[in-house]
């Protein structure tokens, strides 16, 4: 971990030392520096980032410390190490919370020991901290946030950080010297056992006697008198109003019948039954199937479709003529040589077709041959399976042995540990402790900080609501903003092209009448040109009938002749091919004939003698399977009567054991 500490370092330094603010942009940079260094760790890079644009950030800071410690103590160090310095004091001012005294420990590795020591006795100085570096620093930024965000933390720091530089003056004068560690000796102790308490008897809880309940009213239980008046007030307003209605319904008004005559319902249903006459819902009406093969279906062609082939049928006629007036010049004919052309790809087609059977021969016996060497190589890695096993058996036991090893080691580490923690606890409280102090301290601090910015905040705003009311009252005011326009003179910029509105629109309407000329000259040659494309398109009809009424003549002919001139090819026979088939049949024959050979029946005695061996066997099995129960039992009592035998040693003696 501190070789990664010290290399970011370096590559914080390495950044800031080829950065260049006027030629190049801070993230380009970076992103430059990532790519030529290969780094790809994501952790890394945010890391980096981070002090990178903390250091651009606060450059003014950390430079006020750097070139003090140049100017008054580091007269003899190397100017290239000041951005080695600016990373330090960087992460020691604004990242020593996240850090911690630890890490920063370990990016100081970084440094020469000699340079570091001067370097942080200078720095972590309290008299230079409060006195001329605190002024260096309000000169670029707030008094607020110097005293918060540099002094606070760093003060806070400051005990730790002055051990860590009387440490390195101690490595300087070589007064430090490494640890004894004292071990402490074993000792064994009886088991504490206690005996149980024996168990309390409870008092049982006495029952409380519960006061008798008063019973409840006799009221309770009847039915209040007000509901049964009410009852009888609903029936008798009830009858007098279907009495009314009785009444009403007996003056009934004739107009008020909504019932029809019988006259005018027959003359209804007569009316109805005319129409339904007059309707056939019932008829099928069907077209006529279409008789296709009478009146065949034209195919309608669009103009595109006609020019295109009509350009194709004219390509072939030139190219006919072209053909036929070559000829007339004396050209020769090329129907010779396509013949022997076709001839003679049809003898390579035959070659490989018998390259590929020649192939496919020797690939069947190579499958033979295959087979007999496939049993040798199983014979040999039988054998070295055997001795893997054997090397497997010594390594396990080697393994455990050193296993056993390490669980001693790690004992004894463990008890060491356990001794460093309690010394920790002290410095633990201690250091609490003073951070207590120094909170107190600041938060007083900051109260006070607090209370002159709330006064500064409620001058500033008085000063703007000031402000907006004066110029709310400035927009008050009225202002005049309307102007007469006349349409028949100019806007007076002084230009040649300058004309009033009126002038504008009548020019505009002699535009328009030159447009409508304009245009009707164009539909008549629009016009013209049609005409003259359905002209051509016509011709181009008549040709493309010929030309296809010609294709399927030729088709036709064509087809005939293929027909008679058919004939089936023999296939290509090569006295190679029928030699290796004959070898094929042999192998083939002969392994069939190693097979049977193989199978011999078994004779009685041999039969006889395959039992006992197998007996044998089982008796031996049985027998060894013994031996190794009883090494089990040996090693478990042992086991038993030793009780302080680690897991490891236990798993040694018992494959010792069952390996003897």
């Amino acid at each position: 971990m501190d070789g990664k500490h010290r290399q970011l370092l370096i590559h914080c330094a390495n950044i800031l030392d080829c950065y260049n603010a006027g030629t190049t942009g801070l993230e380009e940079h970076f992103d430059n520096y990532l790519y030529n260094n290969r780094i790809q760790d994501e952790d890394d890079i945010t890391f980096l980032r981070e002090v990178f644009s903390g250091c651009v950030r606060y450059g003014a800071v950390l430079r006020v410390v750097v070139d003090g410690f140049y100017v008054r103590e580091g007269r003899h160090v190397l100017r290239s190490n000041q951005n080695l310095f600016h990373v330090l004091s960087y992460l020691a001012l604004f990242r020593l919370d996240e850090l911690g005294v630890a890490h920063y420990r370990k990016f100081i590795t970084a440094v020469e020991l000699k340079q570091a020591y001067k370097f942080h006795h200078f720095f972590f100085d309290e008299k230079s901290l409060m006195t001329w570096m605190k002024d260096g620093w309000n000169k670029v930024f707030e008094p607020t946030f110097v005293q918060t965000t540099l002094l606070s933390p760093i003060l806070r720091w400051l005990p730790e950080l002055t051990d860590l530089v009387k440490l390195l003056k101690d490595k300087i004068d070589n007064k430090i010297k490494p640890k004894k560690s004292t071990q402490p000796v074993t000792e064994t102790k009886p088991f504490q056992l206690t005996k149980p308490r024996p168990r309390s008897i409870p008092i049982p809880d006495k029952i409380p006697k519960l006061q008798k309940s008063k019973p409840p009213p006799k009221t309770l239980y009847r039915a209040p008198t007000e509901q049964d008046v009410l009852s009888k007030q609903k029936e008798e307003n009830r009858r007098h109003a279907e009495e009314r209605l009785m009444e009403a319904s007996k003056t009934q008004f004739a107009c008020a019948n909504p019932e029809k005559s019988e006259k005018t319902k027959q003359i209804i249903q007569a009316i109805v039954q005319d129409e339904n006459s007059k309707v056939d819902v019932n008829k099928v009406k069907a077209r006529n199937v279409p008789d296709f093969k009478k009146d065949p279906v034209p195919v309608k062609m669009t103009a595109a479709a006609i020019m295109r082939e009509g350009l194709l049928y004219q390509k072939q006629e030139n190219e006919v003529m072209h053909k036929l007036r070559q000829l007339e010049a004396g050209a020769y004919d090329a129907s010779e040589f396509t013949k022997w052309q076709n001839e003679k790809r049809q003898q390579d087609l035959e070659a490989d077709l018998a390259a590929i059977e020649e192939r496919r021969l020797l690939g069947k016996l190579s499958h033979e041959e295959a087979i007999l060497a496939r049993t040798n190589v199983m014979a040999k890695n039988q054998e070295r399976v055997r001795g893997i096993k054997e090397e497997t058996a010594v390594m396990m036991r080697e393994f455990l042995e050193k296993k056993f090893q390490e669980e001693k080691e790690m004992k004894m580490l463990v008890e060491n540990t356990m001794a460093g923690h309690r010394n920790a606890k002290d410095a633990k409280k201690r250091l609490t402790e003073y951070k207590q102090k120094i909170v107190q301290e600041v938060t007083e601090e900051s109260r006070e900080l607090m209370k002159q910015a709330l006064e500064e905040a409620e001058a500033d705003m008085r000063c703007k609501m000031e402000l907006i009311q004066q110029i709310r009252a400035m927009e008050a005011t009225p202002v005049n903003r309307f102007k007469i326009v006349d349409l028949t003179s100019t806007s007076g910029a002084g230009l040649l092209g300058e004309m009033s509105i009126v002038e504008l629109r009548e020019r505009l309407a002699l535009l328009k009448e030159k447009q409508l000329e304009e245009e009707e000259e164009k539909r008549d040659i629009i016009l013209n040109a049609k005409q003259a494309k359905a002209d051509y398109l016509s011709e181009t009809l008549d040709r493309i009938s010929k030309h296809r009424a010609e294709q399927t003549r030729s088709a036709a002919v064509k087809l005939e002749e293929r027909k008679k001139n058919q004939s089936a090819l023999a296939p290509y026979r090569n006295e190679a091919l029928s030699e290796l088939e004959r070898k094929l049949q042999e192998k083939r024959a002969e392994r069939i004939r190693e097979q049977q050979r193989s199978q011999v029946l078994p004779s009685h005695a041999s039969a006889n003698r395959t039992k006992s061996l197998i007996s044998q066997k089982k008796n031996l099995e049985a027998s060894r399977w013994q031996e190794l129960e009883q090494a089990q039992e040996r090693s478990a009592k042992f086991l038993a009567q030793s009780p302080l035998v680690s897991a490891a040693s236990r798993r040694l003696t018992a494959v010792n054991s069952i390996l003897t």
